[in-house]
């Protein structure tokens, strides 16, 4: 009898695993690990409520601008809480913001719970609700995107995005795919009642991460501190890049808001849930396959080819007529733009210094925000106008023109290369200075992220020492 893996499946376990998720920031660190899955909780509930608010507001006005007015809302507190936010994440306990704006979204979801259990509910409290909230992420988004790259070691921020990412379209696929059931055959309450308690679950396992407090060199909230961060970020072309290509295309081309008029335009009510779950499907087939994007050096292409397929994708579900298409473009189209989410995050973590990323990450947070929260006005207003299929090819194709324009305009983007960029090599210097120092007992002034007990080889459930 022999022993050991048979010789010939050898190469094909080694392809199988160059495809796999690189589980490297995981098996680092413990706090990756609860961030990791309090994240994947509460974006299951988040989409549940996701689904069932535009699905109320159908039922109670049947105006598909009324459903896009959601965004018009939500835009305000976005702009306001998003650049200040970042400005708190620089300034704060990082941890803190996260708890306490987790535990603000849970009382939201209550009080939407309370408004659906109502004999007749009312309509204005889903607007003040979605305002809130919009405030509440956009101060918790800056707070979250700047803790990752202080509890994940450098080399293994590409990885941290695309597992980030994964978290995302776990909720992402079930979360829509079981509201579309739970609010036909159980009501709305319970999918809000749900999404309340994954709050609760998800607010009892970021309790447990260490703290994480501001860097030494961080500045305190103010306008001045937000000016610099955009002045730092104006001055970036090729970040300036990611944030100008994803912002037009969630603007021109993100279709959400119409979706319950699209499913009934096809005569394909039951396919309402599956539409939502569409787009997050595609993307976690991309997440689920993600071992590729550790290998690929030139992020900026990526961007710009990635948001240009997710145009063409939408349009192309705007224009077929059988609501299976539909869903296979949606797929597509998800599948896209979460490659373009992994290489934008992957630039964004392994060239700005930790003392101005909160900052940055308000920016970021408007550029992936904004798009997608003015995109269902327009994409609202363009069904009422010219039609629910109409508003969805003619955005794909505007999106594709549009990122097409932008590349071409902005060439450090295209040519951005993290072996060679001048800051990924600074902040990779600073990494392996600041890890030394640790090892030899030397004082540095280092970024608290390379303090951490969470660094590569070197797992722990000890809080990091900051």
């Amino acid at each position: 009898m022999t022993t050991g893996s048979p010789e010939p499946t050898t190469p094909r376990t080694s392809r199988l695993r160059a495809l796999l998720p690189d589980l490297a920031p995981w098996r680092a660190s413990a706090d990756f690990r609860r961030l990791w899955v309090s994240g994947t909780v509460s974006n299951f509930g988040s989409f549940l409520t996701f689904v069932a608010v535009p699905v109320q507001l159908k039922e109670l006005t049947g105006s598909a601008a009324a459903v896009g007015a959601i965004g018009a809302v939500e835009l305000l507190p976005l702009l306001v809480f998003g650049l200040y936010g970042g400005a708190l994440a620089d300034a704060l306990d990082k941890r803190k913001l996260i708890v306490w704006t987790e535990v603000g979204q849970g009382l939201l979801s209550a009080a939407l719970l309370l408004d659906a259990l109502l004999p007749s509910p009312a309509i204005w409290p889903l607007y003040v609700v979605a305002a809130l909230s919009s405030a509440l992420v956009s101060v918790q988004r800056p707070a979250l995107d700047s803790l990752f790259p202080r509890i994940v070691a450098h080399e293994h921020l590409p990885a941290a995005a695309s597992l980030n990412s994964l978290r995302w379209t776990v909720g992402g696929v079930a979360g829509p795919a079981v509201a579309g059931v739970v609010v036909a055959y159980a009501g709305l309450g319970w999918a809000y009642g749900a999404d309340l308690l994954t709050f609760a679950v998800s607010v009892a396992l970021v309790v447990r991460i260490a703290a994480s407090p501001a860097a030494h060199e961080a500045a305190k909230p103010s306008l001045k501190a937000i000016a610099e961060g955009a002045r730092y970020a104006w001055g970036r072309k090729e970040l300036l890049g990611t944030y100008a290509v994803d912002l037009a295309a969630m603007f021109l081309a993100m279709p959400l808001a119409v979706l319950p008029f699209l499913a009934d335009e096809l005569d394909a009510d039951w396919s309402l849930g599956l539409m939502y779950a569409s787009v997050p499907f595609g993307s976690l087939l991309v997440s689920l396959t993600s071992g590729w994007t550790s290998r690929v050096h030139r992020h900026g292409r990526m961007v710009v080819l990635s948001a240009a397929l997710w145009g063409l994708a939408i349009a192309a579900a705007g224009v077929v007529g059988d609501v299976w298409l539909v869903l296979l473009f949606l797929t597509v189209a998800g599948g896209c733009d979460m490659v373009s989410g992994i290489f934008r995050g992957a630039m964004w973590n392994q060239t700005i210094p930790d003392e101005l990323r909160g900052r940055l990450a308000g920016i970021e947070l408007l550029s992936y925000s904004v798009g997608p929260t003015v995109g269902q006005v327009r994409a609202g207003g363009f069904a009422a106008g010219w039609g629910v299929r109409a508003s969805v090819w003619s955005g794909g194709l505007l999106c594709a023109g549009a990122v097409g324009l932008l590349a071409l305009c902005l060439p450090r983007l295209m040519t951005y290369d993290v072996r060679t960029n001048e800051h990924a090599a600074r902040l990779r210097a600073r990494r392996t200075t600041a890890v030394a120092a640790v090892a030899t007992g030397t004082p540095a002034d280092a970024p608290p992220d390379t303090r951490s007990g969470a660094r590569s080889g070197a797992p722990s459930d000890e809080p990091a020492q900051t």
